[in-house]
């Protein structure tokens, strides 16, 4: 927050476009940044009420002892979530909300408490970066497997469960969301140590950090995410092989291409046996993962076949890839220690050590909190609703989204206290409304204190802050995040249909990637998003893959259409749109309302 005398960098109350209601003058000074990097889209009550991911943050501040923070608090604005990082200043009060209940701000009692805890703070860190790898696999991934096989054996005989005994289950999910999320916050710590020390000895042996080669160092070839590709390789290399499959496979869309599979008992033995094999071990994610409404790759087979025909249009080669990151991740670190000797030598060596082991764990977290919490968490929620609908209490099982927790256990208790079909038509029809929305990178008040904390940089700041809007349409600017130049067609995706709109070549503009998006990085020459900084998904992936890519512009897909020909330089991180394509898709508002806010 600052002090009371720091000068404001700048400041956004609300406008007509976009009016913001203000609960206090404290709510006011404080930096609200749109999450759009988990968010992009305006939320169900439900996730907002239960799903996020700022519920488990004051443990993170707590656990390791931050002076800078001692909170993450959520802001609901025209259907859109700001978040803000809450100061360990004891003068500060200021309310949330957390499963429906009041929430005051968690700041120390002791207005001394940053000056003296950051001591421990610097003096713990070393051992989460040292001993974590081997935490999170001897003890952290087992207890989130066994948490999970038991929400899964239950929902295995969802249908014979009561409402309350539903009701039960419903609360365990939240208790095990709740819990990974916790560990989803040590690991975060653990990896901002081991990349901090790494950063600190090249700085100090180097004279300089060269950030292409430490974003090199960021990744991973052996992980959850590469493992999921590879099994998808295996669907493809099996359907390359076998006529029938092959035949089939010849069709243009997921639902095509699945009816002529049922045709022949070849097909149907696939379908049973490696797809659905394929969605109970890797299908816990939806297109978006930080929401309830958007259905898994677990509910539906469609994606997964969709994901194999796009493999098997590009002839996608896993062990090649794998071995050109694999032999990139050798080179980069090579390059690091070349010309170090002594001490400097031994020091950056170890500490890279260090940091090649936590590497596997930002792809390894995202599959198994990011992904998997929420996931397991929609799949209780829509067995409740489908119990809601059978008693004719609602009219589709995801109808529940749009009820908020406490209006949900109220509902299955007695469906006559709640008109809960008025009021969740209502608040389908505001969701949807709010897409027409243009929500702006912040609101509240700016300092230069604010926009020193570490964690905003996964947002794009302070950069974002400080950048000019271009004067020229065709220049869009925002941070390298993959180096390299390249040119090539833009399509514009929203939405999980369109990915099968992508070929091969294809320059990807989208408001944000995760791991369900992977597939179509074994086919874009390039990728442009409106959202994130050099350590989000987007990054880490395109570096990955070697794909150029300009990461965090803000209005990419405001500004492109689909069909552009652009120029991506993720070097500087500058996007030319060279062309108008002839072939023009909706604007993204429309896109937006016709697709994502519709009923699934």
């Amino acid at each position: 927050m600052g002090s009371a005398t720091e000068e404001p960098l700048g400041q956004f109350l609300g406008d007509d476009q976009f009016p913001v209601a203000w609960d206090s003058e404290a709510e006011k000074q404080l930096l609200w940044v749109f999450d759009d990097l988990h968010c992009p889209n305006p939320l169900s009550p439900m996730f907002a009420d239960i799903g996020g991911w700022w519920l488990t943050c004051d443990h993170m501040f707590r656990r390791f002892g931050t002076p800078f923070a001692a909170d993450w608090l959520a802001k609901f604005v025209n259907g859109y979530v700001y978040t803000a990082v809450i100061p360990a200043d004891p003068k500060l009060l200021i309310d949330s909300n957390r499963y429906g209940f009041r929430h005051s701000a968690t700041v120390p009692h002791d207005p001394a408490y940053p000056e003296k805890i950051g001591k421990y703070l610097d003096a713990v860190l070393p051992t989460y970066g040292r001993n974590f790898a081997d935490w999170w696999r001897d003890r952290l991934v087992p207890e989130m497997l066994r948490n999970y096989e038991y929400l899964e054996g239950k929902l295995d005989g969802a249908d014979r469960l009561t409402l309350m005994e539903l009701a039960c289950l419903l609360e365990d999910a939240i208790d095990i969301h709740d819990r990974h999320w916790k560990i989803h916050w040590m690991l975060n710590f653990a990896q901002f140590s081991a990349t901090l020390n790494l950063r600190g000895a090249i700085q100090r042996w180097r004279g300089g950090v060269d950030e292409t080669l430490v974003g090199r160092l960021q990744n991973s070839s052996s992980d959850r995410n590469w493992d999921s590709i590879k099994a998808l390789w295996e669907l493809k290399e099996e359907v390359a092989k076998d006529p029938k499959l092959s035949l089939a496979f010849r069709g243009e869309a997921a639902r095509e291409i699945m009816t002529a599979l049922d045709e022949s008992e070849r097909g149907r033995r696939f379908l049973a046996d490696r797809v659905t094999a394929y969605q109970r071990e890797y299908g816990y994610h939806a297109v978006w993962s930080h929401e309830f409404v958007f259905p898994t790759v677990r509910e539906h087979a469609e994606p997964v076949i969709e994901l194999v025909r796009g493999y098997v249009e590009t002839g996608y080669d896993y062990p090649k890839t794998i071995a050109a990151v694999e032999k990139d991740i050798q080179s980069a670190t090579e390059e690091l220690l070349d010309g170090l000797s002594g001490e400097g030598l031994d020091e950056v060596r170890s500490l890279n050590d260090i940091n090649l082991l936590m590497a596997p764990l930002t792809p390894d977290h995202h599959f198994y909190i990011d992904q998997g919490a929420n996931a397991h968490l929609r799949l209780v929620l829509m067995a409740i609703g489908a119990t809601l609908v059978e008693s004719g209490a609602l009219t589709l099982a995801d109808d529940v989204m749009f009820l908020e927790y406490n209006e949900l256990r109220v509902y299955m208790a007695d469906t006559a206290a709640i008109d809960a079909r008025k009021l969740i038509a209502r608040r389908r029809a505001e969701r949807e409304a709010a897409y027409r929305l243009r929500p702006p990178d912040w609101i509240g008040t700016v300092t230069a204190t604010q926009l020193a904390v570490p964690y905003l940089a996964n947002w794009g700041f302070p950069e974002k802050f400080y950048r000019k809007a271009s004067k020229v349409e065709s220049h869009i600017e925002g941070l390298g995040g993959s180096p390299g130049v390249v040119e090539g067609v833009a399509r514009v995706v929203l939405t999980v249909e369109q990915f099968d709109h992508v070929r091969k070549g294809d320059i990807v503009v989208c408001q944000m990637t995760n791991p369900a998006w992977v597939a179509l990085f074994t086919k874009m020459a390039g990728l442009v998003t409106d959202a994130g900084g050099l350590t989000s998904h987007a990054a880490v992936l395109a570096r990955e893959f070697a794909i150029p890519a300009v990461i965090g512009t803000s209005s990419a897909t405001r500004k492109i259409k689909d069909g552009d020909r652009l120029r991506v330089n993720g070097t500087t991180g500058v996007v030319d749109v060279l062309g108008t394509g002839r072939d023009k898709a909706p604007d993204a508002d429309a896109l937006a309302a016709d697709r994502m806010a519709r009923p699934h």
